[in-house]
């Protein structure tokens, strides 16, 4: 069920200098990579990747703040359907629906009703 998971930080490079070598060690590379985030992982790989990003509002990284559980979905369609469900279950929106960059990653992002930051995503072939 988890795709991937975002964990925060404040200093990306630091990070990265920890994250690289335990991804090496555990067969993995670095899947994406940004200014501000870097994902670990294979992604025709049935394992979950792990992500390090600095927060999005621009706030300090915590334990929370950055952090969010990433959800794998088999289509564009179910990945509609869970965020159009976690809205009608109380949840406030973070992200509608789409593609996000051109590497065929669609997503949607939400909040659940205790502020937990989460996301549902596939990747589309074929575009």
């Amino acid at each position: 069920m988890i795709g991937y998971v975002t964990l925060g930080t404040n200093d990306l490079e630091r990070a990265a200098e920890f994250y690289d070598p335990i991804a090496k060690e555990l067969g993995f590379g670095r899947m994406m990579e940004f200014d501000s985030f870097i994902a670990w992982g294979d992604m025709t790989s049935e394992q979950a990747g792990l992500a390090l990003t600095k927060p999005f509002d621009g706030g300090e990284a915590s334990v929370g703040n950055g952090t969010m559980v990433a959800l794998l979905a088999k289509d564009a369609e179910q990945v509609r359907r869970v965020h159009a469900q976690a809205l009608e279950l109380g949840g406030t929106d973070e992200g509608a629906p789409g593609p996000r960059g051109d590497d065929g990653f669609y997503a949607a992002y939400f909040r659940d009703r205790d502020g937990n930051k989460l996301n549902v995503f596939c990747y589309q072939t074929g575009n």
